[in-house]
């Protein structure tokens, strides 16, 4: 294809800017479950990517499994497409805040932005987060308003609520004249009004190409590209994404590839890629304003710049926040330690956590006085929860502590990471929800009753009071509450938080768990442990109604005296277990507890199996 150049006016000719009129850059942002991947579904297939008789599954830009089985959007994807000779470059992002490093990212790469609104539901926490990040790049935006054949969908309210959003935000005036998109992203339609839509999502495109800036570039350049996504190949290995600035690269040229603290090294693009449908395709060359992939530079990382070695320019590197909860890493050493994992040592856990952070910036390793400890922090609990689960299903084996926030030093003293909470409940369980938060330190900011009987509260609450706050909360609303939370910023230290937590349940013995001993210690409280199942002294197997901990033995048999004797039908009388998800079992955790992972088990232990010796460890801090 051609390019359509036209050199602009001004301050900018004078330094050989271009405008590519034939490019797009474009995210998708929007809060979790609003459509997005969807939407990109529809635009996929209605720019023929597909053939007509291709089979085809839904939200096919998850690609990864635990995107599919969690039904959100954990890593930033790129395609692009071809829509009436104009290449528009499309990138999904993360709707979730702990994976907002995702999305800083890609804001480097794009002119503009899709922002995907729910009908019914309207502006939400993370809505707010994405739109801010866009906004502080300076990009323009295009609100697209989704779902609006919902029954209770309120497409005017929600745009005036998106409106009033920007104008919190801190928008320009050109950022808060946006266009307003109504679509059905499941079928595919669009229009500018919501009760008609066209048959297809022509209207979405011809806003994209009308209403999003170009590429603003200097063909004549130097090579700049800044690094916002490193790709990983079994034939070529890293592969570095990102948009390329200024000049041209070419397959074989050489570069020097220059990190965030000013060194340089040099290096050869072995291999240029562009993004087409959803494949990389090699091309010779590439020239600026384009979204590309470079292949060839092993020790690239995010936020490097690959430059032109006869006129090496850096540009300004990617930051994103800081982490704020952090859990301490360990090579497993519990009795059943080896047998269903394939990486278990210290070296191997090291390396793959280390791994993680050349493409995961929101991410912190540190190594310990211990060689078989690392406190990994992240953004928050479910971005370390993706991380474990990734690792398990990678053949690793290890154990996890249980989260805690990161404090700071500030001029005002001892600062901690505080949440913006944003809860949806039903007015009878509202006083439950009130007392749970009051408990937790949270301070209410506003409060409004919708006319279903649901109330709308948003509360500021420190970080560490919400952790493990989830499960109780769900028990308090029987399982009607929803609630988002997005971190606010750290403050002044807001004092010591009591919560009444019931004790566990702790095995005295190694051996296989009888449904007799269950069946006569249920009454001590719930068990997550079921007959049949092997547990080792030391493993916590259930949570206690009381607050302190209790040592039980589950592996006690029934001594049979009297082989006549009728049976007693115990194992019908006994509670079914609780089941713990691992977003379940870190949230279960207690300060002196682990979380056992392997590839096909999930056991709570306490950090010192013997129970003399917790004891005394107890009474030791205690004195």
């Amino acid at each position: 294809m051609t390019a359509t150049l036209i050199h602009s006016n001004g301050a900018a000719s004078q330094t050989g800017a271009t405008i590519r009129n034939d490019i797009r850059n474009v995210a998708i942002i929007a809060h979790v479950d609003h459509g997005k991947t969807t939407l990109v579904d529809g635009m996929l297939r209605q720019t023929r990517v597909f053939r007509e008789n291709q089979t085809v599954m839904e939200r096919v830009m998850d690609s990864n499994e635990l995107e599919r089985e969690r039904g959100i959007t954990i890593l930033a994807k790129n395609t692009g497409v071809e829509y009436r000779g104009i290449t528009i470059n499309i990138v999904d992002t993360p709707g979730h805040a702990d994976f907002g490093g995702e999305v800083e990212r890609i804001m480097h790469m794009v002119d503009g932005v899709l922002l995907l609104v729910d009908a019914v539901e309207g502006p939400m926490p993370q809505t707010r987060f994405v739109l801010r990040k866009a906004l502080e790049r300076g990009l323009r935006t295009i609100v697209v308003v989704n779902k609006v054949d919902r029954p209770a969908a309120r497409p005017d309210y929600v745009v005036n609520a998106t409106f009033d959003l920007f104008v919190d935000l801190g928008a320009t005036d050109e950022q808060a004249d946006f266009p307003v998109i109504y679509t059905r992203a499941l079928e595919g339609r669009a229009g500018l009004r919501p009760d008609e839509l066209a048959p297809n999502l022509e209207p979405l495109f011809d806003a994209i190409v009308n209403h999003l800036p170009p590429p603003r570039v200097d063909l004549a350049g130097p090579t700049q590209l800044l690094v916002a996504t490193i790709e990983y190949s079994p034939y070529v290995g890293k592969i570095a994404v990102g948009r390329l600035q200024s000049g041209t690269i070419r397959t074989g040229q050489p570069i020097v590839r220059i990190n965030p603290q000013g060194e340089q090294e040099l290096a050869k693009a072995a291999q240029v890629y562009v993004f087409r449908n959803l494949q990389r395709v090699a091309v010779d060359e590439a020239s600026a304003g384009n979204i590309i992939a470079v292949a060839g530079v092993e020790s690239v990382g995010i936020g490097d710049t690959l430059a032109d070695p006869a006129d090496p320019r850096p540009l300004p590197p990617i930051t994103v926040e800081e982490p704020t909860v952090r859990m301490t890493f360990s090579v497993n050493d519990s009795p059943f330690a080896g047998r269903e994992g394939q990486y278990l040592t210290s070296r191997q856990v090291r390396a793959r956590l280390f791994n993680e952070l050349e493409r995961n910036v929101s991410l912190r390793v540190e190594e310990t006085e211990r060689a078989n400890e690392f406190i990994v922090s992240g953004r928050g609990e479910l971005h370390l929860a993706i991380l474990i689960e990734t690792m398990r299903r990678e053949g690793y084996e290890f154990a996890v502590s249980r989260p805690e926030v990161i404090f700071k030093q500030g001029e005002e003293g001892l600062l901690e990471p505080i949440e913006e909470v944003f809860v949806e409940v039903a007015q009878e369980h509202l006083g439950a929800v009130q007392e749970m938060l009051g408990r937790r330190r949270a301070q209410m900011q506003n409060i409004h009753y919708g006319e279903d009987g649901t109330v709308y509260c948003t509360y500021l609450a420190p970080t560490r009071g919400l952790l493990g706050f989830r499960q109780p909360f769900l028990t308090a609303t029987r399982g009607t509450g929803v609630y988002h939370t997005l971190f606010h910023g750290y403050a002044p230290y807001v004092g010591d938080i009591d919560l009444q937590k019931n004790g566990k349940l702790v095995a005295l013995e190694s051996g296989v768990v009888s449904s007799y001993a269950l069946t006569n210690l249920q009454q001590r409280g719930i068990f997550i442990v079921k007959p049949g199942d092997e547990v080792y002294a030391g493993q916590v197997v259930g949570e206690h109604i009381r607050e302190e901990e209790l040592v039980v033995n589950v592996c006690k048999s029934k001594q049979l005296t009297n082989f006549r004797e009728k049976p007693s039908g115990a194992t019908e009388m006994l509670n079914a277990p609780r089941e713990l998800t691992l977003d379940d079992a870190i949230q279960f955790l207690d300060n002196d507890d682990l979380l056992e992972v392997t590839p096909a088990s999930l056991r709570v232990r306490k950090k010192i199996l013997n129970h003399d010796q917790r004891q005394r460890a107890r009474k030791a801090q205690k004195g």
